[in-house]
């Protein structure tokens, strides 16, 4: 028996990936009912960095995407400055519509964790590093309030903790403070190994 190719494995773990992303969507949908607006995330499902945000603002909002508008166009200059495909890339909110329970969007985002699998996670805002602290992921570790610094969040993850995209958007003096922050996965990108 030949061994299978590693294109071929890799696309069954995308297309397992895609499939659960789409029934957690319908599941978020379901969810919110028909008088709210669940914003699903964005980017690849097999990301190697996830983005995580505390809550949708109103563009994600009337889109139902999640880092629609600013912050969606900030980050993408930010990752095309510090070289990084934006491909690679998954962004999603903890909150996934407005008025969701706190307890069934950590549900939510643990499965949004196994189905990615990032090898890193961007923490963006305190909201959203509180939110993935109380989150029950298996092995995973509290994360300290420190900007920029890259910490281990599982044996297999790190996660780097930036201030909130959304609240940096509107004084220069927050957006070099996210833009400090935020450098270092620039550093990390050009050190991952190539497929």
């Amino acid at each position: 028996m030949s061994p299978v190719p590693t294109d071929e494995i890799y696309q069954k773990y995308l297309q397992k990936a895609l499939s659960e992303i789409n029934e957690l969507g319908d599941e978020i949908a379901q969810a919110a009912g028909s008088d709210r607006v669940p914003v699903v995330p964005t980017g690849h499902p097999l990301a190697d960095v996830m983005l995580v945000k505390h809550a949708p603002q109103p563009s994600e909002l009337q889109e139902g995407v999640a880092f629609y508008g600013r912050a969606g166009q900030a980050i993408l200059k930010s990752l095309q400055r510090l070289h990084v495909d934006p491909l690679a890339i998954y962004g999603t909110n903890c909150l996934k519509f407005l008025g969701a329970g706190e307890e069934q969007s950590r549900r939510w985002l643990v499965r949004e964790l196994h189905i990615v699998q990032p090898k890193l996670v961007v923490v963006m805002g305190e909201e959203a590093r509180q939110f993935l602290n109380e989150v029950e992921f298996p092995l995973s570790r509290q994360l300290e309030p420190a900007p920029g610094e890259l910490q281990r969040f599982t044996p297999t993850v790190e996660a780097l903790c930036v201030p909130d995209i959304d609240a940096s958007l509107d004084e220069q003096a927050a957006k070099t403070g996210f833009w400090n922050a935020f450098k270092p996965l620039g550093a990390w990108w050009a050190e991952l190994p190539p497929y």
